[in-house]
């Protein structure tokens, strides 16, 4: 039998079905790396200590997952759209990342995703390494950026709409800066 839990969050009096939510936020030090290895589908194939560390469960538990069961409810979903198209497309990503462990709780990361590639060249799953992020980076910009796009991502009438115009929004946000994504984004707080 399966129980969906309905927590409101304290941040912003959202309520999740299916995801706890504490609002406790947890932390890794600068000489850790949370490394994990998918397939083509996101299922994960390898994950070291630190991501069950941060994801609060056995290393054994996460083999066979989808990656996304430690996605934070809070993370906006144009930055996921931008990730899966970048590194299905064959190119690598960085991004900023909020999930969640499976007790609730909510770790920041600095994610850089690449394709892994056969002798071929062709993909043939994922490979992500999570650093500690830039905080100054983190509260001055990235956390309000999220907040307004997760914002227009809820407003909208349907969610195809909210996922369109955060979109929208993201590439002017970027556009702006007179970078492209991954310059923009490795270049905060210079």
């Amino acid at each position: 039998m399966s129980v969906i839990v309905l927590v409101e969050s304290v941040e912003d009096g959202m309520t999740e079905a299916g995801s706890v939510i504490t609002g406790k936020e947890l932390f890794f030090t600068s000489d850790e790396v949370i490394v994990s290895k998918t397939d083509l589908k996101g299922i994960i194939t390898y994950a070291n200590e630190t991501f069950a560390k941060m994801a609060e469960i056995k290393r054994s538990e996460a083999l066979g997952k989808p990656h996304n069961f430690i996605r934070h409810p809070h993370m906006p979903k144009c930055i996921f759209q931008l990730l899966w198209s970048m590194i299905s497309s064959g190119k690598e990503i960085f991004a900023y990342v909020v999930n969640r462990s499976s007790k609730g709780n909510e770790y920041w990361v600095l994610a850089h995703v690449t394709p892994s590639f056969d002798t071929s060249g062709n993909i043939v799953g994922y490979h992500s390494n999570r650093r500690v992020p830039n905080r100054d980076v983190l509260d001055g910009v990235i956390r309000p950026l999220y907040k307004e796009l997760l914002e227009i991502e809820r407003n909208a009438p349907t969610k195809k709409e909210g996922l369109e115009k955060s979109s929208q929004r993201l590439e002017e946000v970027i556009r702006a800066s007179g970078k492209k994504y991954n310059h923009f984004i490795m270049t905060l707080g210079e």
